[in-house]
């Protein structure tokens, strides 16, 4: 099975442009700092920039692509997203206590105005319904089963 298949026929493909390539390796270099300061702040999310940061590295470098995808802590959940466009139990929680420790900070330092907080909340529990509507990853088991 290629690589294409096993991960779902989602790969783009590089970018023959070199001006073009350049642009999306630092774009994707960006997008993976800002997954790193993520992973460190609790208020800052992680997999989505590094999703975005693989997307970029597939129209720019395989070899970083491949080195995301393939890394210990922050490869599974990107494998996951790209095979089946699930999050884990585990990414589910920390993304919804993340944004609901963002909106506590933004009205405590802030202070915003109703309109303004009602925005932010709306927003955000838009984005908390998208993330707890994604399928858990499939398990070997579910696999073995044909469950696919």
């Amino acid at each position: 099975m290629s690589d294409d298949e096993q991960l779902g026929g989602r790969r783009a493909s590089p970018s023959r442009h070199p001006v073009a390539r350049a642009a999306w390796l630092v774009v994707g270099f960006v997008f993976v700092a800002l997954g790193i300061i993520g992973a460190l702040l609790p208020i800052m999310p992680t997999t989505i920039f590094l999703i975005v940061a693989t997307g970029c590295f597939a129209r720019s470098s395989p070899r970083f692509e491949t080195w995301l995808l393939n890394h210990r802590h922050f490869g599974p959940p990107l494998r996951a997203w790209r095979e089946n466009r699930s999050v884990s139990r585990h990414g589910k929680i920390a993304a919804c206590t993340g944004m609901a420790m963002g909106f506590g900070l933004f009205c405590l330092a802030v202070r915003p105005g109703p309109l303004p907080a009602l925005g932010a909340a709306a927003f955000l529990l838009a984005s908390a319904a998208y993330v707890v509507t994604r399928p858990a990853p499939l398990t070997a088991i579910d696999r073995r089963a044909g469950r696919e």
